[in-house]
């Protein structure tokens, strides 16, 4: 009885690591022994797709441009969306509710409606091919995410907390810092964490804002196409080193996400 009920969860997770380690598997292999034979691991072991990725600058940069948006993203819509989450969680105003939902329809709409406009507005003030560019843009999505988030744990910390330092001699912005902020670490780290992630993932608008100086490796593993067809080989290890930093991010902020799930904001 006690096998049966660990073979469920067991091969739930063979199921889902099994596409993992395929990818894995295939970038140790040649693309001609990927499309000539089944085979469950690597017959002709081969780093030449890892080499290719760490010494070609067309592969290498793509990582190294990725990650600086994704964090100037994360960062600003956390850092912006901190003080809009308070505001709507501790404050009563006209059109508060219309507001709020006003920025979850930003979250909601297809990033294919604002890449056209933003290619142009981007064009124009001169930004095209930046960092900042898919910085900005990504934030269109994830600051909305993130005051949702946000809200939900500042709706958990009682208002006495922030009346009781007021009393006490505290600042605003010294209160904020100092008492209220730890306070709600694991919310912080729960949207960092989707900011994050969507960031990373998106391809639409960061290939359309970008071209040569900041393109993404989205954008570099969409051109693996010779004369002979696509280098599969050098494209799952495009992919699996990909999985890398999402996995570093998801162990760091593992609790705050099992936290935020427990409270029912994610």
């Amino acid at each position: 009885m006690r096998s049966a009920r660990w073979l469920v969860p067991t091969l739930y997770i063979i199921f889902l690591m099994l596409p993992i380690y395929w990818l894995i598997s295939m970038s140790f292999k040649t693309t001609n022994e990927i499309l000539g034979s089944f085979t469950l691991w690597p017959q002709n072991f081969t780093l030449e797709n890892y080499r290719t990725i760490f010494t070609d600058p067309s592969w290498y940069s793509g990582y190294i441009n990725s990650i600086i948006y994704v964090s100037i993203n994360s960062v600003l819509s956390v850092v912006v969306a901190l003080p809009a989450a308070y505001a709507f969680s501790r404050y009563r105003f006209l059109g508060d509710k219309h507001l709020f939902f006003w920025l979850l329809t930003n979250r909601m709409a297809p990033a294919a409606v604002f890449a056209l406009p933003f290619f142009q507005l981007y064009s124009a003030m001169g930004i095209f091919d930046t960092h900042i560019a898919v910085a900005l843009a990504h934030t269109l999505f994830n600051i909305p995410l993130a005051v949702w988030i946000l809200e939900g744990f500042m709706s958990g910390v009682p208002k006495q907390l922030d009346e009781t330092a007021f009393v006490d001699g505290y600042s605003f912005p010294r209160f904020f810092i100092k008492i209220f902020i730890p306070t709600i670490g694991a919310g912080i780290g729960v949207a960092a964490f989707f900011c994050f992630m969507f960031s990373w993932v998106e391809l639409l608008l960061a290939k359309t804002l970008t071209a040569v100086a900041a393109k993404p490796i989205a954008a570099a593993m969409t051109k693996t196409a010779s004369s002979s067809g696509y280098e599969l080989g050098l494209l799952a290890a495009a992919g699996t080193l990909t999985i890398i930093p999402g996995a570093i991010v998801i162990y760091f902020v593992r609790n705050y996400i099992a936290k935020g799930f427990a409270l029912g904001r994610v």
